[in-house]
């Protein structure tokens, strides 16, 4: 509301003599112009914040928008992200994902007589035209499917499959392809670093025609440059009278991070599993153990329960989701899932093997 104004002061020219009222009059009239200033300058404040309210709340608002979008954007970024890790993971997973993985991997059996001498296992690149390979000797100590803790050279008296099932649970990477050559043969590939001839001079192989004559020309053709066979990382010990080979995890990691991009220790290592038997039955470990292995488990452990009368297979998750108990499942075909912590870091799953479960025929 305005200010009233007073009567307006009368001359202008007044002396000292001006009269008493006269300048009552003249000092309400200034106090009046004061107060009309005040309040000018207290409205135009008042506008000033009004206006600066409306646009930083446009602006707020409009930030809180944009940040909000960005927000929503983010978390379906993410949501595809992991959709898109899962689907993979799926595949990897899959049997078709197994046989992709495995398509330019070879293991080169070197034995003689009925002993193996050592162990080759390529990496065949067909796009770059290179070949790469770990040189494992016999005498490694892994774990081998239904034989426990033992040299890798043990592996090939139950078989080429037992042999391509430890080296494909250590080194994390499937083999499903081998060809088994001569010691002689094996030992000439490491030490002249050239593959030249070695499938010609195979004395047994599961590789098709069509899929030996490609590894062939790759292998032939691969220039000096392009072969690369290197011994497995190892340090050697001496237990009683013999001479074992330990692989040094460091370096063998970071061989498999360079070639084969695995990495050992990450959150995309195979679900690590520990199998004993319970049923009474001879080897149906070893042949679990393989059936896991070949769909990307990692058996860490295969040994006798404290009994063999378990009548039903136990599935005990104690690390990871419950889904992971249910795969193994899925892969034995029987079995109960149950939930048990455990303070323990070398397996995710431990399964006590009963008289339920029954091994295909054929291995697989």
């Amino acid at each position: 509301p305005e200010r009233p104004a007073p009567d307006r002061p009368q001359g202008w020219r007044a002396s000292k003599r001006t009269s008493k009222k006269a300048k009552k009059v003249r000092r309400e009239y200034s106090r009046w112009r004061l107060g009309v200033k005040f309040d000018n300058v207290r409205e135009r404040a008042r506008r000033a914040v009004l206006v600066g309210g409306y646009f930083l709340g446009v602006g707020t608002a409009g930030i809180l928008a944009i940040v909000l979008a960005l927000v929503v954007l983010a978390s379906a970024v993410n949501g595809v992200a992991r959709w898109n890790a899962r689907r993979l993971a799926a595949h990897e997973e899959s049997p078709e994902g197994r046989a992709e993985k495995a398509r330019d991997n070879l293991l080169v059996i070197g034995v003689q007589g009925n002993v193996a001498q050592g162990f080759l296992a390529l990496r065949v690149e067909e796009d770059r035209g290179r070949v790469l390979g770990v040189a494992i000797p016999d005498s490694a100590l892994i774990e081998v499917p239904g034989q426990g803790f033992e040299r890798v050279g043990d592996s090939y008296r139950a078989g080429a499959d037992v042999s391509m099932a430890a080296i494909s649970n250590y080194l994390m990477m499937p083999f499903e392809r081998y060809a088994i050559v001569d010691g002689e043969v094996y030992k000439s590939a490491v030490q002249n670093q050239s593959l030249k001839g070695v499938l010609d001079s195979a004395k047994e192989t599961n590789l098709s025609s069509s899929e030996r004559e490609r590894l062939k020309r790759i292998m032939e053709g691969a220039g000096d440059a392009d072969v690369a066979l290197m011994p497995l990382p190892v340090r050697a010990i001496t237990l009683g009278d013999e001479t074992y080979f330990e692989p040094k995890r460091d370096e063998v990691a970071d061989l498999l991070q360079r070639w084969w991009g695995v990495r050992l220790g990450s959150g995309q290592q195979s679900i690590r599993v520990v199998l004993y038997n319970g049923s009474g039955v001879p080897g149906v470990a070893g042949k679990a153990a393989q059936e896991l292995i070949k769909r990307g488990f990692r058996v860490v452990k295969t040994d006798n329960a404290d009994r063999f009368d378990y009548k039903e297979t136990q599935i005990v998750v104690q690390h990871g989701p419950d889904a992971d108990g249910e795969r193994v499942r899925g892969v034995l075909g029987v079995g109960r899932v149950l939930r048990q912590e455990a303070d323990q870091q070398i397996a995710d799953i431990i399964v006590i093997l009963g008289r339920d479960y029954a091994p295909a025929s054929n291995g697989n």
